[in-house]
């Protein structure tokens, strides 16, 4: 995953978290607008969410700031 799609991810999931606590869940989805301007980076979140990491379609924002963080160490 590009470093500026890490960066937005786990600012998304920092968000997330702060507004709906530490169980909210969320998809790949949350890191686009509803709008499909940028399909290259759509499908490189999709990769890394479901090919990479077999994840479901909904997963904690906690565990999902947590992975990305600790694949960019």
């Amino acid at each position: 995953m590009r470093p500026s799609l890490r960066a937005k991810a786990i600012a998304i999931c920092n968000d997330k978290i702060a507004k709906k606590g530490e169980t909210v869940g969320l998809s790949f989805y949350a890191f686009f607008a509803n709008k499909n301007d940028d399909p290259d980076l759509l499908m490189e979140a999709a990769e890394w969410w479901i090919k990479t990491h077999a994840l479901d379609h909904f997963e904690k924002a906690v565990k999902i700031r947590d992975m990305i963080a600790a694949e960019s160490a």
